[in-house]
């Protein structure tokens, strides 16, 4: 399984375009959206080709292929609008045929649990994230957003949980706008270009 991970378009066109160009390029089994998708938020700057409208178009073509969580700037609103469900704070998805663990290494056996949230009301703690998870298997990996930096590490006082972000898409608060990719029980970075 290949998978694309976003988080924190926040309706920005200019930055949903360089999106979907990396999914063609990618070519991921899925894609998924860990929240924040359409508004900037209060405490936010409107990013770059704000166009909320322009995102729900070329996203809504996409629905078959995306998995998506609620942010916290996600409404009922947005829902309305959307052809993929974006309202569950969490949603996990098992991956049996995985061999790698997130920091590359082989694993014990096979299997991997991704636990995929925004960060606001499950998270391990980072950056400002709630430090609040369900019991998880060891091996799992959370995937989550809302704090708009990267993070691909152990998840502390979780563990065997590995914690993974893969940035903001339009509004990076550690300098470069990224996505990551889950392949094989594996994460890593990608940084969109400019």
């Amino acid at each position: 399984m290949k998978f694309l991970i976003a988080s924190d378009i926040h309706g920005s066109a200019t930055w949903c375009r360089r999106l979907v160009d990396a999914l063609d390029a990618e070519q991921p089994d899925r894609l998924l959206i860990l929240g924040d998708v359409l508004y900037h938020g209060p405490r936010n700057d409107l990013p770059e080709g704000y166009a909320p409208k322009e995102v729900i178009a070329m996203l809504n073509p996409l629905a078959g292929t995306i998995i998506a969580v609620r942010g916290n700037c996600e409404a009922e609103v947005d829902q309305m609008v959307l052809d993929f469900p974006c309202m569950g704070d969490y949603t996990t998805i098992l991956d049996p045929t995985a061999t790698l663990a997130a920091d590359g290494s082989p694993r014990e056996k096979s299997g991997c649990e991704l636990f995929c949230t925004h960060g606001h009301v499950w998270g391990a703690g980072f950056h400002n994230s709630v430090d609040h998870l369900p019991e998880l298997p060891e091996g799992s990996i959370l995937l989550y957003g809302h704090t708009h930096k990267k993070v691909s590490e152990p998840a502390s006082g979780h563990p065997g949980v590995w914690a993974f972000n893969p940035g903001s898409v339009s509004i990076p608060k550690d300098g470069t706008h990224s996505y990551g990719i889950y392949e094989n029980g594996a994460v890593r970075h990608v940084v969109l270009e400019g």
